[in-house]
């Protein structure tokens, strides 16, 4: 049987559709998850990388930051996190928040420093305060990369989310953890393919939320 085949096995058995099991109720724990660690890591990401990117300080610290962030393993990190303070979220969300700062702190503080100086100078020129600057000048012209950053650490989060469920959470993880020590295939590759439409739904949101938040203006410059 083909990958196809198993896909449409599990999507069409209305087993999968209902109870505490079901795909309405995995899929609404995965968006669970990933909200929690986006906000908390766009709390701290997004204020530390527009103040830094405004005053131009802390760019090398930031990437090493970055650089430290990127290359902690999501899982490993997950494990030592359980060990150390036991069974609940803190041990899932802790990963994913550490796998969704880099590029939500990084591509703000570029999206800052990319703002062409002239009219932020012309608008201190007229007195406005550091903060009507940052945010009435160079925060809507940022405002693509920082959702690039934003769309990023999202669909990191969607995909590595699925962690969870080996530490007996739920999520779309779920079906291929349990479909592996089940060696049930069709669930493997519906979980999978789920992750995948997930991550595909994100980029859709994204698309529609710069569409709607950046003006046409600022949107026909970075396409040019």
């Amino acid at each position: 049987m083909n990958i196809l085949n198993y896909m449409a096995d599990f999507l069409g058995d209305s087993a999968h559709w209902e109870g505490y099991d079901g795909i309405p109720t995995r899929v609404a724990e995965h968006i669970g998850y990933t909200l929690m660690a986006l906000g908390i890591a766009a709390a701290v990401g997004l204020p530390v990388g527009l103040v830094t990117g405004h005053t131009g300080r802390g760019g090398n610290t930031l990437a090493l930051i970055a650089t430290i962030g990127r290359a902690l393993p999501s899982f490993g990190l997950m494990v030592l996190m359980f060990l150390l303070l036991g069974l609940g979220m803190a041990p899932v969300l802790i990963p994913l928040v550490v796998l969704a700062i880099p590029p939500i702190l990084v591509t703000t503080y570029e999206a800052m420093r990319s703002v062409d100086p002239a009219p932020v100078d012309a608008a201190r020129g007229m007195g406005m305060a550091e903060a009507e600057v940052l945010f009435r000048v160079e925060l809507p012209v940022a405002l693509p990369l920082i959702l690039s950053g934003l769309r990023s650490a999202a669909i990191q989060i969607v995909s590595t989310a699925t962690i969870a469920a080996y530490v007996s959470f739920g999520g779309l993880g779920r079906y291929i953890v349990d479909g592996l020590y089940q060696r049930d295939y069709e669930k493997v590759v519906g979980g999978a393919t789920l992750v995948a439409a997930m991550a595909l739904a994100t980029l859709g949101l994204f698309w529609a939320v710069a569409r709607l938040t950046v003006s046409r203006g600022v949107r026909r410059a970075h396409v040019g």
